[in-house]
């Protein structure tokens, strides 16, 4: 396709993407008001952004199979229109089990469109300048957990919980009038291929959908404070590995005809991006946690206050991600990613010594410093996801991708849970967010080394890609 196709297409996708990208994060500053409000116990309420999580997880390794089966355009109408009526049904909602229930069917419509954001965008691309297609086509991806809460803030400060999902109906009615007038309509829907006519893998499913969901059901209740050796937390931990271990084991005898083709990790490329996307998830996800936290109970800021406190580190991802882009297509992921976790932990560190006598400004510096290096980590990372593949198998590393984000982000936030918890149950709780930050540090100075797993170069447009290949099935 040419330019102008790509460019319309990545915008359609942006509006229409960004309701469900900055509804994961803008609800979960409301639960002391919902608690409140439907007169439901805390641990009741927090199922709110747990059960949207978890029908994330299940709806994501859907999405390469429908995807083949109806085509991405028709997908992507039908993904937005089913999170719109959650939004309204979410809205609608009579006590604490409605809104459960309705923050499913949410889920459900998100998690479709999330891996469906970067397959569509790449295929139109056909794999030229891919750096500044997903700078721009993962805008929302980047901005949703720096500015959601904010958004959120503000609606509570000036409306009621309702409108936090009703907010998502304008942009999803945009969204959809957008896509059907700009998406390019895919002529191959059903067509003969390595997955258009495929069946859908029940099996696979049922292990891969309760597996991931387990997991992050596991991950997630470790914030509730307590340890991570809970059975609430162990339980359905280990019971989702081994259901992943399952499924491994079962889609590389099935091949491609697995819901998910994880012999698509051979190629290095696709497997380097995955471990950090993994890492980047746990840097963006866990500070989500410390951030807003540090700021109200260290700062003494209220939630209003400070959601708005972290605008200059959402500022600074914006400033990068244009350059993030170009630079990526220009000399490579690795020192693309590589400086961006360098900068990242440049603008944690500084947290690791704050006090209550640290200056206003000198922080939001710092932050604006860290939005920088966010901006400059996910663009190399998820280019270097898809170099090598063809057309059909680009939902599929989209699927990926998208599972070690969650699978990190949750991962990461459960690792600052622990700490913080730790560290104020032991001799010095006047410094767990100090520990926390200090580890937050370590998990990006780790993502620096790895960074060095990615190509130094992305291969020229003229010459062929050397995971174009298909790894070979394992002899029966």
């Amino acid at each position: 396709m040419d330019d102008r196709t790509v460019s319309r297409t990545a915008w359609a996708l942006i509006i229409g993407g960004l309701a469900p990208i900055f509804d994961s994060t803008i609800v979960a500053i409301a639960l002391r008001d919902l608690t409140t409000d439907l007169h439901a116990p805390v641990d009741e309420i927090q199922w709110v952004t747990t059960a949207y999580l978890l029908a994330l997880a299940v709806a994501v390794p859907l999405a390469g199979w429908a995807q083949a089966r109806l085509g991405g355009k028709r997908l992507w109408l039908l993904a937005l229109t089913v999170f719109l009526a959650g939004s309204v049904l979410c809205a609608c909602a009579w006590d604490a089990p409605s809104l459960i229930a309705f923050r499913v069917v949410q889920g459900l419509g998100g998690g479709l469109m999330l891996p469906l954001m970067q397959s569509l965008v790449v295929q139109a691309a056909g794999g030229r300048s891919l750096g500044r297609v997903v700078a721009l086509v993962s805008l929302p991806v980047a901005l949703g957990p720096i500015l959601g809460p904010v958004l959120g803030g503000v609606i509570l400060h000036n409306l009621t919980w309702p409108w936090l999902f009703l907010v998502n109906v304008p942009l999803c009615l945009a969204g959809l009038a957008v896509a059907a007038r700009m998406l390019p309509v895919d002529p191959r829907p059903g067509a003969p291929g390595p997955r258009g006519r495929a069946r859908l893998d029940v099996t696979g499913l049922l292990l891969l959908a309760p597996g991931l969901a387990a997991v992050l059901l596991g991950l997630s209740n470790v914030a509730k404070g307590g340890g991570a050796g809970r059975a609430d937390v162990l339980v359905p931990a280990v019971a989702g590995i081994l259901l992943l271990a399952g499924f491994t084991g079962y889609a590389l005898r099935r091949g491609d005809r697995a819901i998910v083709d994880v012999r698509l990790l051979a190629a290095g490329s696709l497997r380097s991006a995955t471990t950090m996307l993994a890492f980047s998830g746990a840097v963006l996800y866990g500070a989500m946690l410390l951030l807003p936290l540090f700021l109200q109970e260290d700062r003494g800021l209220s939630v209003l206050d400070a959601a708005l406190f972290l605008i200059p580190q959402g500022v600074g991802s914006l400033v990068l991600r244009t350059l993030a882009g170009k630079l990526t297509d220009a000399i490579g992921a690795r020192w693309v990613a590589a400086g961006g976790f360098t900068v990242v932990a440049l603008g944690t560190l500084p947290f690791a010594f704050a006090d209550a006598g640290t200056g206003t400004l000198w922080l939001a510096t710092v932050l604006f410093v860290r939005g920088l290096g966010l901006g400059a980590v996910l663009i190399p990372v998820m280019t270097v996801a898809y170099l090598g593949l063809d057309h059909d198998r680009i939902p599929q590393a989209s699927m990926i991708t998208r599972i070690a984000q969650q699978l990190g982000g949750s991962f990461g936030t459960a690792i600052m849970a622990v700490v913080l918890s730790g560290a104020r149950n032991g001799s010095n709780p006047d410094g767990a967010f100090r520990a926390a930050f200090w580890v937050a540090t370590a998990i990006c100075v780790a993502a620096i080394g790895l960074s060095f797993l990615l190509p130094a170069r992305p291969p020229a447009p003229d010459q062929p890609r050397p995971e174009k290949k298909e790894a070979p099935a394992p002899a029966h």
